[in-house]
């Protein structure tokens, strides 16, 4: 994996707590080499900003409709993490189904977050074409998974700085 300098930039500094911090990743198996570099980069910018390897679990599912339901599940178990990844590949194929697909998986990432207030991150690659998938999964274009590492990093942050809510 090939993360570029600007890229690591836009990690946050350490949080606070980051080793007492959980994170979840849940990454969909459809095209499988896509995501476990997602899952690579992802993992890569989480421990780069001090949480812990013991502290970042990744859940499978089989394909990028399943992230909400799971990330649902996951935000409401005993002690949720205190942010999840959501990670996959949606390729544009000859039929329609792809264009349902990003929007009932992006809405449904969407409520699990707001519902909740876990922050919920998006690394899930919306391409044309497996060529700009691969590209934005193996750094050469951009790092979907390490960039939203680094959104839940900015939000763990911004989330431990805000007073607790009621």
């Amino acid at each position: 994996m090939n993360i570029s300098t600007s890229q690591r930039q836009r990690v946050p500094r350490r949080l606070k707590a980051a080793k007492e911090a959980r994170v979840v990743l849940i990454a969909a198996r459809f095209h499988d080499a896509i995501a476990h570099g997602l899952v690579r980069g992802a993992t890569e910018t989480l421990r780069r900003g001090g949480i812990s390897q013991t502290r970042i679990r990744v859940l499978w599912v089989p394909g990028a409709f399943e992230l909400p339901v799971v990330a649902s599940r996951v935000a409401r178990m005993a002690f949720p993490p205190h942010a999840i990844i959501a990670l996959g590949a949606l390729i544009q194929g000859e039929t329609p189904q792809y264009d349902v697909i990003a929007h009932a998986v992006a809405h449904g990432l969407t409520t699990v977050a707001v519902d909740t207030g876990i922050p919920v991150t998006f690394g899930v690659i919306v391409a044309s074409t497996m060529t700009q998938a691969k590209a934005r999964a193996d750094g050469s274009l951009s790092h979907r998974g390490a960039e939203a590492a680094a959104a839940a990093l900015s939000l763990m942050q911004l989330f431990n700085a805000l007073p607790r809510s009621r």
